[in-house]
Order: structure tokens, then sequence, then C-alpha cells
């Protein structure tokens, strides 16, 4: 197979620096739609690697928290779409071999094989696998017609199809399934952007729908008749009002042990003049007069350094000496430190590069972040921990993984 797949892929190459600009509109087209056909006879392959590697267990063995998360740093992929292909190809795998056939014979496109899954998932709850069988092979056959939009709206219908003594029946159970699938996809995205904003995104339930709105509308209304808000700002706005309130009510979790609060970084002597720009915790840089008008929010707390970068002070509102150390280390790491993980501080525990029963201390030098996952995973004692010489950790992996051992350092957290 890998053969092949390395000769497929050189003469993909060699049609990727072919001028098309010399084509006849005949072979244009005639060239898009093999390209199509390609396109989805691997998606079929790859389904199939990623749903044996899923199987073996190897993202695990590796040292990744679940295969979604082992592909999007092995391909690149977003976490969201990594996950989907898993899914896909594990629905592909149960007793679904028309659904992949037609994939790899190009019949049908992987959004329509996403579709056809999901709705034979439901019709075998309803009707047994002999009618779900038959829904296969006609929902393949309308995906020669419908795009995925409209090939699902069809699906719910199907039964009236192939098995219409049992349709009323299905119907109640494609709305049960329509809710599960709502629940499944339910999620919210915080995507950096280059410039330190956050783009938010995501799909709600419709309870939690509800709620935002709630909760959202009241603080929505424009303040006035000057107030020259777009609604897209006053929504902005209101969803920072949210995250005031429920910081001063003090009734939030604790973050791996430490109070919810926000953490603004600056240096001394920025600190001092009332020139300096700041940092989040998140990453996120700060202007000068915005520090100082945080600064009045008793739910901030500050953390100064040094010129040299080192931590002077990480305010001391709780006397136990973890507090601080604990914000130090937030400030270095960012987030879990091992390479490839991008959970945030709240997911994270303390780990003892040096363990404690060996001697090791209990200091900034001696600590790294880890999410529960990769804490686990490093005490195995496969991997080795340490900090670089700007600081920073850095893992060094088993020879059986890397026979060179190079050191690997976490790339997905902002650093000052």
């Amino acid at each position: 197979m890998v053969e092949g797949l390395a000769q497929a892929e050189a003469v993909v190459a060699a049609c990727a620096d072919t001028a098309v600009w010399a084509l006849g509109a005949d072979d244009l087209i005639a060239a898009l739609d093999a390209a199509h056909r390609v396109e989805q006879r691997l998606a079929a392959v790859k389904l199939a690697l990623i749903r044996e590697l899923d199987g073996r267990g190897t993202p695990i063995v590796q040292g990744a928290s679940s295969t979604a998360v082992w592909l999007r740093e092995r391909l690149h992929l977003t976490v969201p779409a990594a996950r989907r292909l898993v899914d896909l190809a594990t629905a592909l795998d149960a007793g679904n071999p028309g659904i992949r056939q037609a994939l790899a014979d190009a019949d049908i496109t992987l959004d329509q094989a996403r579709v056809i899954a999901d709705t034979v998932t439901t019709v075998e709850s309803a009707a047994g696998s002999a009618v779900a069988g038959k829904a296969v092979g006609v929902l393949v056959e309308w995906a020669g017609q419908f795009d995925p939009t409209l090939l699902r709206r069809l699906g719910t219908r199907i039964l009236d199809h192939i098995a219409p003594d049992i349709a009323d029946r299905a119907a109640q159970a494609a709305l049960d399934a329509e809710d599960r699938r709502a629940a499944r996809d339910r999620h919210v995205t915080l995507s950096t952007l280059a410039d330190g904003r956050l783009r938010l995104t995501g799909t709600l339930d419709s309870e939690t729908a509800g709620l935002l709105r709630a909760a959202i509308d009241p603080l929505t209304a424009p303040t006035g008749p000057d107030d020259q808000r777009s609604p897209g700002q006053r929504r902005h706005d209101a969803l920072a009002g949210l995250c005031r309130l429920s910081l001063r009510t003090g009734e939030l979790p604790e973050h791996g042990g430490e109070p919810a609060q926000l953490v603004v970084t600056t240096s001394f002597d920025g600190l001092v003049r009332q020139i300096g720009a700041g940092t989040l915790d998140s990453g996120f840089e700060l202007a000068p007069e915005t520090v100082r008008r945080l600064a009045c929010d008793a739910a901030i707390l500050p953390a100064v350094l040094g010129s040299a970068g080192q931590t002077l002070d990480v305010g001391r509102h709780r006397r136990l000496i973890t507090g601080p150390l604990r914000r130090a280390l937030v400030l270095r790491d960012r987030g879990c430190a091992f390479p490839g993980c991008d959970r945030p501080p709240r997911w994270c525990d303390a780990h003892h590069i040096r363990h404690w029963a060996d001697g090791g201390d209990t200091s900034l030098r001696n600590a790294v972040l880890l999410c529960g996952h990769h804490h686990r995973h490093v005490h195995r004692g496969e991997w080795a921990v340490r900090l670089g010489g700007d600081g920073h950790p850095e893992f060094v992996p088993p020879a059986w993984l890397d026979p060179d051992q190079l050191p690997r350092r976490n790339h997905y957290h902002r650093r000052t």
C-alpha cells in the first residue's frame, strides 16, 4: 500500500505542475471530475488507515490523549475535523461496508458518507439491520442527485420508501437521534488570532442557547440615543459583562487549585513608570492604559517581572505557599507543556521534574505543568523532562519513538 500511494502521489504531483490554462473546457471539466473521484477514493483509504491506527491504540502509545489529538499533531488538522474523521471511520467499520465501498468507488463524497452513516444508524435502531441494508442502497443512489444537506433531509423520511409500515415509529427515533447528534456536536472553540484577539465560534444545543440568550439579551440593549455600537459590538460587550459578573461572585470553581482570576504580567520598570504594556495569562497583550484600568479591579492579580524576565512577585491574596508558585508556573508554561498538547492551565497538575520521593524540591525550576493524561504518561518513565537553557521545559522521547531522541517542545501556548 505504501508503495502504491507513493506512486499515486507522484502522479498527482505531476498533474499539479500541469499548465491548466492550456486545456480546453471539456478537458478541464473531465480533469475536475477525475480529481474529485480520486479525492473520494483516497478518503476511503485514509479512513481505513485511521480506523486501524485507532483500533490498535497507536496514538495513545505515542503519548497523545486521543486519536483526534494525534491526528491534529500529525496531519495539522483542527481537533473537530480530526474527531469527525475518527467518528466516520468507526461508523464505516461498524457494519457499513456498503457505504465504505461506495466511497471507495467514488459514488459518494465524504460529506455524503457522513449523512448516510448517521441515517443508517437511525434506521437500524428502529427497523433492524436488514432494512438498514436496503436504506444504504437507496441513499447511495440518491447521493448521485442530491447534495449532503438535501440528502439528510430526505433521509429523515426514507422509511416511507423502504418500510412504510414502521415509518411513524422510525420518525420518532430520528428525532431522538437528532437530539443525540445535537448533544454530540455541541462545542465552543476559542481561536487565538495573530494580533492577540480571540475568535469565538461554536454550536450550542437548544437549552444552552436559551440560557445564553436569557443572560445576554438584557445587556445588549443600546444604552441611549448616542450609543453607536453595532448589534455585534453590543453582544461582545454583554459577554464581557457576564464574565466580569461571574468573576466577582466568587462562586466559580478553582482552576487547578487557584481561584478564578485574571492575571496581568508587566515589567517592574513599566509598572513604576506607568507606561508598560501587560500580558494576560492567556498570552494576550494589553495596552498600558488597559493595564492601569484593570489594576483598579479587585479580581485582577498583578504578576511583576524583573528586567531579566524572572518572576519578582505573583501576588499574595492566598496564604498557601503553593499559590504563588503555581501562578509562576502558569506564567511560564501557559498550559500543558507536553509536545502537541493544547490543554489550558486549569486542566493541569504541577509535576515534579525530579520526584519528591527522590529528593526533588518544590520550586519553579523543578516543576512543569502537565494535563492529567500526560502527567500519567510521563510517570511511566519513558519520556525524560528537563528545562532548556532558556528555562522552558523540553521533553526527550524514548528511543523506540525517536532513535535520535531529539528534545521536543510544546508550540501551542503563547510565550511572553
